[in-house]
């Protein structure tokens, strides 16, 4: 049976300062992932043959920080971040709406927010390709990749069979150091919140 566990990172600093950069994690973000290393060495509730990670700074600080309780390398890959924001990356908030004009995703999905920048069905189809790629790659095993919520998010889209234009009707919020559960069975995949 494969089973795949998606893990969020800790808070990041750009979530406290609402900008788009990545700073890595906040001090909490730290004492999040050290509570779930903790939780993860003292339950073994992951069996692991497999540890990926985002490149992005804040999910590769998550994920140093528990890989000992998995006892595993971390592999990294540039396909499991987050969305892409182009040009509007290192920009606050307010610097990105007065450089350029919001567009919610659900109103239109393949809008980029600035050039450069991926668009929600552009990114989940990056991310719902890369999961299948490290799925086929892993079949059998048990993996875990420490990323994004967006990821979690198309992880949905992905084994429910949903088109990225369904989804803004369906939103969901990851929690910082949640875990996503889902595991192949005969007849397809099953989630576990």
């Amino acid at each position: 049976m494969t089973h795949l566990y998606i893990i969020r990172h800790g808070q990041a600093i750009n979530d406290v300062q609402k900008t788009t950069g990545d700073p890595g994690l906040s001090p909490f973000g730290v004492k999040q992932a050290e509570h779930l290393r903790n939780r993860l060495a003292a339950s073994g509730e992951i069996s692991a043959d497999v540890l990926i990670s985002s490149t992005m700074l804040r999910a590769k600080q998550t994920a140093e920080i528990i890989a000992p309780a998995l006892d595993l390398p971390i592999t990294f890959d540039d396909e499991v971040q987050e969305q892409r924001p182009g040009d509007a990356l290192n920009m606050t908030e307010k610097e990105f709406i007065a450089k350029f004009a919001p567009v919610a995703f659900e109103e239109k999905p393949f809008f980029r927010v600035a050039p450069g920048a991926e668009s929600w069905v552009e990114f989940t189809f990056r991310a719902g390709t890369t999961l299948s790629r490290i799925i086929r790659e892993h079949d059998g095993k048990t993996i875990v990749i420490v990323c994004h919520g967006g990821i979690v998010d198309a992880s949905f889209l992905l084994f429910f069979g949903l088109s990225s234009l369904q989804f803004p009707h369906v939103l969901f919020y990851t929690h910082n150091t949640s875990i996503t559960h889902w595991y192949k069975e005969t007849n397809g995949w099953a989630e576990r919140l």
